[in-house]
C-alpha cells in the first residue's frame, strides 16, 4: 500500500479567512464593500480584518471561542465576519428582533465569551449579556449610520490598535459559525458549520446562481441569516465582486441603491420584491442595471413572477432553495424555467445530491408526496450540544430536511410543505402552499398565509389571513367560494381572516408559528373583517 508523504498542513489549507486574502492580493485596487459613506477596497478590507482578529486575540479569544453579533447589515458586520475566520473564533449571529431573554438564552446556551453589538442594540445586548451568560467583554460595532460609542464597551479603534498576528494554520474542518435559526415551527436549533462546508457551498452559488467577479450586489436582508451571508456575501468575496450593504428595506430606499450604484445582482422574498413592486416609486428609478433577481424563503405567486416579467424585463429570475443546515443553497430554479417550472425549486446544485422519498427512505414516485433529504459536503456538522436531534437528522446516512415535496419525470422539485405546515382535517391533509397559490390568484390579494387552527368538528379548520391591496375589497364568503369551486371542497379555508400585515422574520419568512400562537378560534372570530 502507498503512504502519502507527510506535508505541511498550510499548503491546503482552505478557510474563509484564506479566500478573502487571496481575492485581496488579486483584487487589491477592487472596491469590495459599500455601506452608508464608507467604501472599502479589497485590500483595505483584508487590512481591516486582520486588525480586528489581533484585537480579537487580544482580548482573549483564542481558536474555538464563540463571538456573537447583534447589530445590522454594516460594512463592520462583514470585517467581523471575516476577523472572527482570521483568528479560528466562531461566529454566533443573532437575530435582532429576539428579546432580551430570548438573546440571553443564545449567549448562555452557545458560551458566547464576546458579544458585538451596534448601537441600536447596545442596551439590550448589555441587559441580556448580564443575565447569566459567559460574556467576559461587549464591543461596539459603529452601524451604517456610525453614531456615538455606548459607554464601558471597547471601540473598534481599540480593537484595530492591535498588531496583526500572522495567519493562524487552521483545518479547514473547524466550526466556522453556529447559527441559531429563526424558529419558524419551532424552538431555534443550532446549526453549526465548518469552513470547508461553506466553501463547498460558495462555489455550488458560482456555478448555479452565477455568482461572478463583475457583480455588484445589493445585501438588504440581514446578514445574521446564512441566505445573504452565505449565498450572497461570502461567494461575491471569493470572486472579488462589489458589496452595496445596508439595513434598511424600505422599497423607496431599495430602489434608490439600485439605481445610484447600478445594482446588477439582488436577493429577496417574494414579500420585499411585492413591496418593490407596490411601491408607487417603482417606475420613478431607473433598474436597468438589475440583471440578477433571486427569491427563496417561499414560493412567486405566479401573478407576481409573470409581473416581474413584464416590469423588470431585464432581470433573469432565481428561485433557491435550501435551509441553514446546508449552508444553505440546495437546489435552484433557472432563468430559463421560471414559468416552465413555476412553483418548483429546481434541480440540486453542484455539490449537492438530493432525494424524495417515503417515510421508509424509498424514492417517491412522480406527483408522490414524500421528504427532502440530502447529501452534500454543504452539511452542517451537526446541532450544537443537541446529539439526540442530530441523530435523528442524520438517520439512515441522509440528512432529514423536514420538507415535504414531489419530484417530476425532469428531476425537479416542488416543496409542498413543511412537515409542520401540512394541515390534517377532517381525515385529508392539506398543503397551507397550494391553498395560499389559489387565493394569490384574486387581484384583491397583497398576501396571503394559510394555516390550520385547532378544530373540534375537523381537527384543524384550514385559515386563510389575507393583507389585502390598498383601496380593494373582499369578504370571507368570497374566498371560500373562489377556492371551492376550482379546487377539492375539503382543502377551501373553512375560516378567512383580513388582517394589516402578516409577522415576519427580518428575512421575510411568514412566521406561522406565531399566526397559530395568535389566532384562538375566539380571536379568529373576533378578527374585523374590513372587506365586507
Amino acid at each position: 500500500m502507498y503512504i502519502l508523504p507527510t506535508v505541511d498542513s498550510r499548503l491546503h489549507q482552505q478557510t474563509v479567512a484564506d479566500l478573502l486574502r487571496r481575492t485581496a492580493r488579486r483584487e487589491s485596487a477592487r472596491v469590495a464593500i459599500r455601506c452608508g459613506e464608507v467604501t472599502w477596497t479589497y485590500d483595505q478590507l483584508y487590512t481591516l480584518s486582520t486588525k480586528v482578529a489581533a484585537g480579537f486575540a487580544d482580548l482573549g479569544v483564542t481558536v474555538g471561542d464563540r463571538v456573537a453579533v447583534l447589530a445590522k447589515n454594516s460594512h463592520w458586520v462583514a470585517c467581523a465576519r471575516f476577523a472572527l475566520a482570521h483568528c479560528g473564533a466562531v461566529l454566533v449571529p443573532i437575530n435582532w428582533m429576539l428579546g432580551a431573554e430570548e438573546i440571553a438564552y443564545i449567549l448562555r446556551h452557545s458560551g458566547a465569551k464576546v458579544l458585538c453589538v451596534d448601537s441600536q442594540f447596545a442596551g439590550i445586548g448589555k441587559e441580556a449579556a448580564a443575565n447569566g451568560t459567559a460574556v467576559e467583554r461587549l464591543i461596539w460595532l459603529p452601524g451604517e449610520a456610525r453614531g456615538a460609542s455606548p459607554p464601558d464597551m471597547t471601540t473598534l479603534d481599540e480593537l484595530t490598535a492591535a498588531t496583526a498576528h500572522p495567519p493562524l494554520a487552521l483545518d479547514s474542518r473547524a466550526l466556522l459559525q453556529i447559527i441559531y435559526t429563526s424558529g419558524t415551527e419551532s424552538t431555534p436549533k443550532r446549526v453549526m458549520l465548518s469552513h470547508d462546508a461553506v466553501i463547498s457551498q460558495y462555489v455550488s452559488c458560482l456555478v448555479d446562481i452565477e455568482i461572478s467577479h463583475d457583480d455588484v450586489i445589493l445585501h438588504a436582508m440581514p446578514l445574521f441569516h446564512c441566505a445573504q451571508l452565505d449565498a450572497f456575501l461570502g461567494p461575491s468575496v471569493y470572486v472579488g465582486g462589489t458589496n452595496i450593504i445596508t439595513g434598511n428595506t424600505k422599497p423607496e430606499h431599495l430602489l434608490q441603491l439600485i439605481e445610484h450604484y447600478g445594482i446588477t445582482s439582488f436577493f429577496a422574498p417574494p414579500t420585499i420584491w411585492i413591496s418593490l413592486l407596490r411601491s408607487g416609486a417603482f417606475d420613478q428609478y431607473n433598474l436597468e442595471s438589475l440583471r440578477k433577481g433571486y427569491y427563496g424563503a417561499s414560493s412567486m405567486p405566479l401573478a407576481v413572477l409573470e409581473e416581474m416579467q413584464v416590469r423588470l424585463p431585464q432581470t433573469r429570475l432565481w428561485n433557491v432553495y435550501g435551509q441553514t443546515e446546508i449552508a444553505p443553497l440546495a437546489t435552484a430554479l433557472q432563468p430559463e424555467d421560471q414559468v416552465r417550472k413555476a412553483g418548483s425549486v429546481g434541480r440540486p446544485v453542484l455539490n449537492v445530491e438530493t432525494r424524495v422519498v417515503t417515510e421508509d427512505g424509498v424514492d417517491v414516485s412522480c406527483g408522490e408526496i414524500g421528504e427532502i433529504v440530502h447529501r452534500s459536503p454543504h452539511l452542517l456538522s451537526g446541532y450544537f450540544k443537541d446529539e439526540a436531534r442530530s441523530a435523528e437528522a442524520f438517520a439512515g446516512g441522509w440528512f432529514h430536511s423536514g420538507d415535504l415535496a414531489t419530484i417530476d419525470d425532469e428531476g425537479y422539485i416542488t416543496v409542498v410543505d413543511r412537515k409542520k405546515d401540512m394541515i390534517k382535517t377532517g381525515g385529508e391533509n392539506v398543503a397551507s402552499r397550494e391553498v395560499e397559490e389559489m387565493i394569490y390568484r384574486l387581484d384583491a390579494v397583497a398576501e396571503v398565509a394559510v394555516v390550520g387552527l385547532p378544530d373540534t368538528v375537523w381537527v384543524e379548520s384550514v385559515t386563510a389571513v389575507i393583507v389585502l391591496k390598498s383601496g380593494t375589497a373582499l369578504t370571507e364568503s368570497s374566498v371560500v367560494e373562489h377556492c371551492r369551486s376550482r379546487m377539492a371542497h375539503f382543502k377551501a379555508p373553512k375560516r378567512v381572516v383580513f388582517t394589516e400585515a402578516l409577522p415576519k422574520s427580518p428575512s421575510g419568512k411568514v412566521l406561522k408559528r406565531l399566526l397559530r400562537q395568535g389566532l384562538s378560534e375566539t380571536e379568529a372570530s373576533a378578527c374585523i373583517d374590513r372587506g365586507s
